[in-house]
């Protein structure tokens, strides 16, 4: 279910950062024909402030809409004193400054959408190497399936071949191959003995593992890529900080 959710969230992000680019877009066209309008046709301002009244329309509705839903939440923040500055150019006629405004607004929230969804992807892959279940060893020797949630720090747990490590930990018994590409890179499968390292996510191919957990969950090498994928997320592009500063 985790992986389905992120896979439609990303999907969902990208077709909605799609659409919105198509309408900015097309509002961006209707302004700069007005600008054209005007240098072709001495007598043409009713056809040149009809295509920007379009174009800043079309710009700025998606920017009042958001700015009128943060001031029901209470928020006031950058959407809303744009806001004003469209309001103000438009009472003024100012159509064409109107149309800009809210057109760099819009670019820098899509370029924020795009890049969201570029981080939920790379999540969902994440996901994807991410086991639900473990061989927990217990006294007897045999194996119990277990959540990978109820591995503690100490756990010794059981990795046969073709199963994703579902914890870092260390080997203590047996050895084997494993695929560690997408933690460390590497493009050949690297041998483990007593005392090596294994990380999760990563596959055992061939083998009987026995290892002992050393991280889980968030603070496994795995958590924390997933963790720095989340954190680029929320870091404003040297674009965006361009793009506010013009705003």
């Amino acid at each position: 279910s985790n992986r389905h959710h992120a896979e439609s969230d990303a999907t969902e992000l990208v077709q909605s950062a799609n659409r919105r680019l198509a309408r900015t877009l097309v509002g961006l066209v209707l302004v700069l024909n007005s600008y054209l309008v005007d240098w072709i046709f001495d007598q043409g301002w009713v056809v040149s402030k009809s295509s920007a009244l379009l174009g800043a329309m079309l710009l700025g509705y998606p920017l009042l809409r958001a700015s009128v839903d943060g001031v029901r939440r209470g928020e006031f923040g950058i959407n809303e004193l744009v806001s004003f500055a469209f309001l103000a150019s438009f009472a003024t006629a100012d159509y064409r400054t109107a149309g800009l405004v809210a057109f760099f607004m819009l670019v820098g929230e899509i370029v924020e959408t795009r890049t969201a969804a570029g981080a939920r992807a790379s999540i969902e892959s994440l996901v994807r190497l991410t086991p639900t279940r473990a061989r927990r060893l217990v006294e007897s020797g045999a194996d119990e399936s277990v959540s990978v949630s109820e591995l503690k720090v100490g756990d010794r747990i059981r990795v046969l071949p073709g199963d994703l490590i579902p914890a870092d930990g260390v080997v203590v018994s047996g050895e084997g191959s494993v695929n560690q590409a997408s933690i460390t890179g590497e493009s050949l499968p690297a041998d483990k003995n007593p005392g090596d390292e294994v990380y999760a996510g990563s596959e055992n191919l061939n083998g009987r593992l026995e290892v002992q957990v050393s991280r889980t969950g968030s603070d496994t090498t795995l958590g924390r890529v997933r963790d720095l994928i989340l954190a680029a997320e929320q870091t404003k592009l040297p674009i965006m900080r361009l793009i506010d500063q013009y705003v």
